[in-house]
Order: structure tokens, then sequence, then C-alpha cells
């Protein structure tokens, strides 16, 4: 297989259960290399289970995911280091500076010294956060915040990112801010992204999507292409005719 024909990330037949409760059943998904990948569903439809395998934080017991063609359950050292994850609840230390948290961060991947601080230096250029870097964390806004995880993220240079529902409890403002600069770095440096939602105004016409409903996967591809095989005239529309009439994601 050519390095341009390996998906950034290929889940197949993927399940997982929660004692007797099934959170994913037989989820095959995947994302192409440069490409921003948006899984939809409402709260409670298995999206941060998802990704809770893809990172690790859970075993995946049925099924097989992969990124950058290494699978997690048997290559995890090479998987992880092509992945960078921004957690929907906020994780920084916020009684470190933000250059503190990123060179923390650094050196559990290894990165030290002179490397360690270009790096940090650049991923906070790159988020229009340089003239904060030694600004307590607790002192930003919320908006704020989430850039510098991203930019933490960035750190040991990942080729796929991945993001939990990233905008949650951010003002307008704020959430078109880090919908843009993502957009940014898929654009600018080739970063695949996986970017969990339930806010249809996060994705555009151009995007991929992947629909998740009660821990089943209900369409995916291009939203164009999932919106004219469901004879709809919008995504909005179209998710609801393949959820029974679910309408509970957000215009």
């Amino acid at each position: 297989m050519t390095a341009a024909a390996i998906q950034a990330l290929s889940v197949a037949g993927v399940s997982h259960a929660y004692g007797t409760r099934k959170a994913l059943d037989d989820v095959s998904l995947t994302v192409g290399q440069g490409r921003f990948a948006a899984l939809l569903g409402l709260n409670g439809a298995g999206k941060t289970t998802l990704l809770s395998l893809i990172t690790r934080l859970f075993d995946t017991k049925s099924g097989s995911i992969a990124v950058l063609g290494h699978r997690i359950d048997r290559a995890p050292g090479q998987a992880l280091r092509q992945l960078g994850v921004v957690f929907q609840a906020r994780t920084l230390d916020l009684d470190l500076s933000v250059r503190d948290n990123l060179l923390f961060h650094a050196a559990l991947h290894g990165i030290a010294g002179r490397a360690a601080r270009d790096r940090t230096a650049a991923v906070l250029a790159g988020v229009d956060l340089a003239d904060r870097a030694r600004d307590k964390a607790r002192n930003l806004s919320g908006g704020q915040m989430r850039r510098v995880e991203i930019a933490r993220a960035l750190l040991h240079q990942p080729r796929l990112l991945v993001l939990d529902e990233p905008t949650v409890g951010l003002d307008v403002a704020s959430k078109l801010a880090i919908v843009a600069q993502v957009r940014t770095l898929v654009r600018d440096l080739g970063v695949a992204v996986l970017w969990t939602t339930h806010l249809l105004d996060e994705i555009e016409p151009s995007d991929d999507v992947a629909i998740l409903h009660r821990g089943r996967l209900m369409a995916a591809g291009l939203v164009s292409d999932v919106v004219a095989r469901t004879g709809t005239a919008s995504l909005g529309s179209a998710f609801a005719a393949l959820t029974g009439g679910a309408r509970d994601v957000a215009a």
C-alpha cells in the first residue's frame, strides 16, 4: 500500500459495551490524509466512546483501529505518535504558565531543551497566542484555553488530530475562531482532523461526515453525497431522515 493510499484513521467493525449496554455497534469509518471529517451525533450517540477507543483510553475488544496504517492494539507507540488529541474537558494545569504547560507535555513526548522551546514558540504562534506564553493558564478565556490545548496537541507534529466537542461552552466568537483555526491546520499543514460535534454549523458541504446514532453508523461520506443519498435538501434534514426524525442537533 502506498503512503498516499494509507488512511489517516481507519476504524473497522468496532463495537463496545458498558456491561449490557452497547455503546458502539459494528462501526466502520475512515478519515483521509489532509481531510476534515466531522463525526455528527446527539449526546449519547457514542462519539466520546469511539474517541476513547481511538486514543486507547479504552482497549479495543471488537474490530480494529489504525492510525496512519499502525494498528493501535499491535503498534500502540507508532500509532499514538501520529495522533494529537483535544478532549472535551479542560486539561491544562491552571497554575502553570501557558509555556510551561506545553513544555511539560513536550517532555512527555521525549522532546527537551532547545527543540522543546522552539516547538512551543512555533505552535503558540500558530494559534496566535505567542504574547500569552508567560501568562498563567487560569488567566485565559475559555477560547484561549482551547487554542492552547490545540497547540499542545500539535507539539509532537502528529498527522491526525482528534477533537471531542471542542467548542462546548464557548461563546459564538470563540467557537468560530476555533473552527477556523483547525481548518487552517488542515489547509496549511495537511493535518487530518476528526471533529466530533452535534452542531451543524461547524460542518461545511466539502467536509466528510459520519453520522452516528445510538451507537450505529448511519451514513458516511462527503456531506453533499450523504444529503443526495437521502434525497433531502440539507445535512440537518438528512440527519433527521437517517435517525428516524431526531432533530436535536443544533443548526
